[in-house]
């Protein structure tokens, strides 16, 4: 594939994002003309009740939704990129440590077993799903760097594997929930393992800004350490990085945004994956460029599938994750493919 300048890239991807929005805002069962999207937004004397009905939908629905999702779509694709940097993988993304899964855990023993609690009250039953699926992807994290390191130092393959290891644990797991779970108790699992952005709230929205903050922050400091791991850990430490502290800080970081973002919205699958790998493709593997590029468009994908996830069958709605699955399961296996050709150049 022919390189296009990053800046290009970066520009068009600054320029595509708002307009994205916008249409965010304008479309639905209630269409609302792009160009008074604006004027609702700052209209706060306005007494015409078809004013504030737009003003309304517009500020308390689908702005805080539409900011939600591009939140946790830039996480999740910023997220993929540092862990196909540190695997050396084009094919990793950010469920490869354990988070996703351990995270679907927590929630479901949360919504089986903590029924009593869940049922007291709407607010107590979201913010105790919150809670379990916050200390599954916790503990299946901790677990995961526990068994990956040892007195010489963390090992990238041994963490690989034990995040395989522990995600099939972690289903097992979810799956026994289910089976001890009623019908209401398996469509909140259920509602939950597809991810969804109809429950945005502006305290969800305030929580994910404050972890992409952070991630945006801290991940592009390490993007030459990125650049250095492709090459290989060896020769990284003869670079002088310090490669296992970079490591921790990369898998912390990857467990906070990716555990909230499943918080938040559930499991929505692929960004991590797709997002990185064809943006790659395009501006090459520096992660200077690649890890802003990749907020970007991530933001943009989850945005878009969200919009279609609820317009498609309006009034209705699809959960946006399942979306994201139809497409980037054939992506993926487009992947598999070309990797597979590639390396076995023989078998053409």
């Amino acid at each position: 594939m022919e390189r296009i300048n990053h800046r290009s890239v970066i520009f068009f991807l600054l320029c595509v994002l708002p307009l994205i929005v916008l249409v965010y805002l304008s479309v639905g069962p209630s269409w609302i003309p792009p160009w008074r999207i604006f004027s609702l937004l700052g209209d706060t004397v306005n007494v015409d009740s078809t004013v504030i009905r737009e003003a309304t939908i517009v500020s308390a629905i689908r702005l805080p939704r539409v900011l939600m999702a591009a939140f946790v779509g830039a996480c999740l694709a910023c997220c993929g990129a540092a862990m196909q940097g540190l695997f050396r993988n084009p094919l990793a993304d950010p469920s490869l440590i354990g988070v996703s899964s351990g995270a679907s855990a927590g929630a479901s023993f949360m919504i089986v077993f903590g029924a009593a609690w869940l049922d007291s009250s709407q607010v107590l039953g979201l913010s105790m799903v919150s809670v379990g699926a916050v200390a599954g992807a916790v503990v299946a994290v901790f677990l995961v760097y526990k068994l990956a390191t040892d007195s010489y130092g963390t090992s990238v393959i041994t963490m690989l594997l034990s995040g395989v290891a522990i995600s099939a644990v972690a289903s097992a797991l979810n799956s026994m929930f289910s089976y001890f779970a009623d019908s209401e108790m398996l469509r909140r699992i259920n509602v939950w393992e597809m991810g969804n952005l109809d429950g945005a709230s502006w305290e969800r929205v305030a929580l994910i800004a404050v972890v992409a903050g952070v991630l945006l922050w801290r991940l592009p400091r390490h993007a030459l350490a990125l650049n250095a791991f492709l090459l290989g850990e060896s020769e990284a430490r003869y670079l002088g990085i310090n490669v296992d502290w970079v490591k921790k800080e990369l898998v912390l970081l990857t467990a906070l945004a990716v555990g909230i973002s499943v918080v938040i919205s559930g499991n929505i699958a692929f960004v991590g994956l797709v997002v990185p790998h064809i943006l790659r493709g395009f501006i090459g593997p520096d992660h200077r460029y690649l890890l802003p590029s990749c907020a970007l468009a991530g933001a943009m994908l989850l945005i878009v599938a969200d919009m279609i996830a609820r317009t498609i069958i309006a009034p209705a709605e699809l959960p946006a994750g399942i979306l994201t699955s139809l497409v980037g399961a054939p992506v993926f296996f487009y992947l598999l493919v070309k990797s597979k050709s590639l390396n076995n150049p023989e078998r053409l």
